[in-house]
């Protein structure tokens, strides 16, 4: 912790320096039509809700593969990565007791809800070089965007810019064998707007048994027939297998990170998926004052993963839409605002699990054998929305929201017959989420925001059942009240960028798993905890010339999360720190361009002690880490552009954990397996060819 005091210390004094230097305004990051202007990034979050984007300033710091990198630089937000294909997204805490996987979240892409019906969510799902920019809500107050308690995450799609057509192809070569090309055409002639991205992407992967291949091909396209009408379609298309290294334990980890976890290296084990996502919207301008945006889509999961204890063989066809109103008034002689609509997700989830004979396949890994099980479940999910807001100062601001969720779980035993048949079906009570948010500015460069929103979240499929296949009557929703004070603060003729918020969120019927069997896990409700923290964002930019610009960043987490009334069995937990979330978190770095054709970033990364157990025995060990980033980009003639990346990650090749699971116990005489390793040091290079017409 010394080392990460002197390293604030030294950063924070560099802005002080930075901060007195009287230079001129200069907005622009761009790089010479390879990255998007930064400005251009749009809020979706409705009204005053505060919410975070990031753009092409962000995205240019981390690796083309790097998604995860780039989202654990907003404040609050932490993703714990095991693989490629391994993700859990946490936000505030919340989530952070999921296994495997992310969920108590919405996502959204391009305003379509790409969230399962039990509340899952695949940020593995889509490539960072399609996306221009990524949003994020934090807590139930974006209303519009569910009230979950961990928020809600938009992705919205790349889209060509002004009247022009461009071609793009950015191929990667890397460490561990990493290969990745993508190709991008975008065109747009004042009404029909096109954008077709093909992205292939191949990697060894750092560990055993860790090889992951991905094929995607994005369309984009939106037709303005006039003033007042616009369809769109989204067409996302994914086809990914990855093999699964798994956890390990702590003799496995400090021998050899880079090793599988044993039965998972003997199995081969791995997964297959086929995903679809289609939408069609269409956007009607009554008149100045109210508009309409309506959509319809389609998704469809094809998922097999042969596993140790059971190969798993799934697929899901989702459906739903989603259509609201915006609209704007004048109510106690000021202009106000409204928002009206509502969105309904539906999904038919079919599985069947086999015997997995590896043991009986002379080393060749998984071999399927006879099914054990066959189910079918049917999900629906409803949202309700609407907001209002009234401007009731020149100055103050108040926005109330209101959001109405019902959710049904109907689930079908389609293998055992009789008495042992375990059908059932789960039914939640409608729930009402009211929220209000209040903005006030204390000058056109200052201003401070509050938010008070309730929220809830689901329990998953797993949560829902026992390990006997039966629905757990007992197993309620999670519901909270979230508190929020934040300011953000421009200085300098807005060069100097200070956001901070304080919060605090308690939560009834937390939603925990309890592990009762080798890779089997049951859900609970864990009585209430409180989460409760500092979230801070500070950046400059620095124009030393009109050829040298420097601009350093620092983001901080601090998270006092904690048990407040939580007894299992004969054990009390009550007051101790929640399990799985780190109390300290940074985030800092500095980009430099130079002679408008150069830039080199660096940020660093530092991730304090996770709690790994209930009774807080064993805890991950805080990792720093230090990645870089050097580039060059070049407009040749009017119609040819060309760049060229190279970058180093995990500079001092630390050894850390960059996934824990928790409350992980041993079976058969193996030692608990809590930890995902990182990434060793590795090195990676792109080259971009961009042509105009």
């Amino acid at each position: 912790m010394n080392g990460l005091f002197r390293y604030c210390s030294l950063l924070l004094y560099c802005f002080s320096a930075i901060g007195q230097v009287a230079v001129e305004k200069d907005s622009v990051t761009q790089l010479d039509e390879v990255i998007l202007l930064d400005a251009l990034k749009t809020k979706n979050a409705p009204g005053i809700v505060a919410s975070d984007v990031i753009g092409a300033k962000v995205f240019q710091n981390y690796s083309p593969i790097n998604m995860v990198g780039a989202i654990n630089q907003i404040p609050g937000v932490y993703v714990l990565s095991g693989a490629l294909n391994t993700n859990r997204i946490t936000i505030r805490g919340i989530g952070a007791r999921t296994l495997f996987g992310t969920d108590k979240l919405r996502m959204y892409y391009n305003d379509i809800p790409v969230t399962d019906g039990t509340g899952s969510s695949t940020i593995e799902a889509y490539d960072l070089e399609n996306l221009s920019q990524i949003e994020v809500i934090k807590g139930p107050k974006g209303t519009t965007y569910g009230a979950n308690l961990g928020g809600a995450i938009i992705l919205t799609a790349k889209e060509a810019l002004g009247v022009t057509t461009t071609f793009w192809n950015n191929f990667t070569i890397g460490s561990f064998g990493l290969i990745k090309n993508n190709f991008s055409f975008n065109q747009n002639d004042g009404r029909l707007r096109l954008g077709l991205q093909y992205g292939h992407l191949e990697t060894d992967g750092y560990r055993e048994n860790n090889r992951f291949e991905r094929d995607g091909i994005l369309l984009n396209a939106s037709y303005r027939f006039n003033p007042k009408n616009k369809l769109g379609l989204l067409v996302n298309h994914i086809d990914y297998t990855a093999q699964i290294p798994s956890s390990l334990g702590a003799t496995a980890f400090a021998e050899d990170p880079r090793q599988a976890a044993f039965t998972w290296k003997a199995s081969q084990g791995y997964e297959a998926n086929n995903y679809t996502l289609v939408g069609l919207n269409h956007e009607h301008r009554f008149n100045e004052k109210l508009k309409n945006s309506s959509s319809i889509f389609y998704t469809y999961l094809d998922h097999y993963e042969p596993r140790p204890f059971g190969i798993l063989d799934e697929f899901t066809n989702g459906y739903g839409f989603r259509s609201k109103f915006d609209g704007s008034f004048d109510l106690i002689g000021k202009p106000s605002e409204y928002i009206i609509g509502g969105e309904l997700y539906k999904d038919e989830y079919q599985w069947s699990e086999y015997e997995n004979l590896y043991q009986e396949n002379n080393g060749n890994g998984s071999l399927q054998g006879d099914p054990f099980a066959k189910n079918r479940e049917f999900r629906s999910q409803w949202n309700v929305f609407g907001t209002l807001l009234v401007n009731l100062t020149e100055a103050f601001s108040t926005q109330l929201g209101l959001n109405l969720n019902k959710t049904r779980y109907d689930y079908r035993d389609l293998f055992n017959t009789g008495t042992a048949n375990r059908s059932a079906d789960r039914n939640f009570k409608a729930i009402l989420l009211p929220s209000i948010n209040l903005k006030y500015d204390i000058s056109a460069n200052h201003w401070l925001f509050a938010n008070v929103g309730r929220g809830y979240s689901n329990p998953s499929l797993a949560e829902t059942l026992t390990p006997d296949g039966v629905i757990n009557p007992d197993i309620k929703q999670e519901t909270g009240t979230n508190y929020e004070l934040g300011g953000l603060f421009y200085f300098d003729e807005k060069k100097l960028e200070v956001n901070i918020a304080l919060y605090r969120m308690d939560i009834r019927n937390l939603l925990v798993a309890q592990r009762v069997g080798d890779d089997q896990f049951i859900g609970k409700n864990a009585g209430k905890t409180k989460h409760q923290g500092l979230e801070m964002g500070l950046s400059y930019t620095l124009n030393l010339s009109s050829e040298i610009n420097v601009a350093p960043f620092l983001n901080y987490t601090f998270s006092d999360h904690s048990f407040v009334d939580f007894v299992d069995g004969t054990n009390d937990y009550s007051g101790n720190p929640l399990t799985g979330v780190p109390k300290h978190r940074l985030n800092s770095g500095i980009q430099i361009r130079l002679f408008n054709d150069f830039y080199w970033n660096t940020t660093y990364q530092y991730v304090g002690a996770i709690p790994l157990t209930d009774a807080n025995t064993l805890s991950s060990d805080p990792f720093h880490l230090f990645n870089t980033k050097l580039g060059y980009g070049k407009k040749l003639t009017d119609r040819i552009s060309i760049g060229i990346d190279l970058g180093m990650n995990n500079i001092f090749d630390v050894v850390y954990a960059q996934s824990v699971l928790i409350n992980t116990q041993a079976f058969g005489g193996a030692e608990p397996r809590y930890y995902y390793p990182g990434d060793g040091r590795n090195f990676y290079g792109s080259l971009r060819l961009g042509y105009r017409l």
